[in-house]
């Protein structure tokens, strides 16, 4: 047999590999998960912003640069079960297939642990947690129907080590995040769904610049081997990856981009 023998080239991205998909993007109308609903719509995906904030289809599309039907948007707090199983359900009814799942809203409070009262807390673990477990069960019936699924899960430098800008409950909850990936990714890796999480580390967001001093990002992210402080879209084109066909063999994993902080 000789070198060449047997070689299958992998499939090529052409500007449109998540044509016919279908995404949930919470926290998608700000920061990196805005940049996240960019990436994936402009790769040929039905995007579904679930925030806080609701920009609205129009303004959205508009100011993404995309057809209006490649966008929705829906107010909803990621904590609410009932608002979430609404949101779920209307997008189900509308386009009969949800294929792609990331979990990008959270909150970074840089509150002092002894300051922490027990309702902010609870507030920070049910953002970062258990929105990310009410939106994995309400999304995962639909992938393992279609034996397809990508989940990708937002945690942190932070869920490796402990938060520069967030408190403990930030970081706590970033290390839960993991915990649930890897959970996930080996339950459900037999029906075709891959789960995987991101960990950004500085990234240049407006909730990053709420929680840090002005010069704080750019001193932190100086000492860096590349030293600089990192692109919403950089981490949107990472998460972008993860959801298509070419990451197929990848689950379970737990990726860094944050410039090389962690490197002993």
């Amino acid at each position: 047999m000789t070198a060449t023998e047997g070689f299958r080239a992998p499939t090529t991205a052409d500007g449109r590999e998540l044509e016919g998909r279908v995404a949930v993007v919470t926290g998608g109308a700000s920061g990196m998960g805005l940049a996240t609903t960019y990436a994936l719509a402009r790769r040929g995906a039905t995007v579904m912003v679930l925030d806080l904030a609701d920009p609205g289809r129009t303004a959205l599309a508009s100011m993404l640069g995309v057809e209006e039907d490649r966008v929705r948007s829906v107010a909803v707090d990621v904590t609410d079960a009932d608002r979430l199983q609404s949101a779920f359900a209307s997008l189900l009814k509308e386009r009969s297939r949800l294929d792609i799942l990331v979990n990008a809203a959270g909150i970074a409070p840089p509150t002092p642990f002894e300051d922490i009262t027990a309702d902010e807390w609870n507030r920070v673990l049910a953002v970062n947690v258990h929105g990310t477990f009410l939106c994995c069960q309400l999304a995962l019936p639909a992938m393992r129907s279609r034996r397809w699924g990508r989940i990708v899960n937002f945690s942190s430098t932070a869920g490796k080590t402990i938060s520069t800008a967030g408190g403990a409950h930030y970081t706590t909850a970033k290390h839960g995040v993991l915990g649930l990936t890897r959970h996930l990714a080996k339950a459900y890796g037999p029906d075709g769904v891959t789960v995987n999480a991101v960990c950004p580390g500085l990234i240049d967001t407006p909730m990053a610049r709420s929680v840090l001093p002005d010069g704080t990002l750019e001193q932190a992210a100086s000492t860096f081997p590349i030293p600089r402080v990192g692109e919403p879209w950089e981490v949107a084109e990472l998460v972008a990856f993860l959801a298509c066909d070419r990451a197929a063999y990848i689950t379970g994993a737990a990726i860094d981009i944050n410039g090389g902080d962690l490197i002993a």
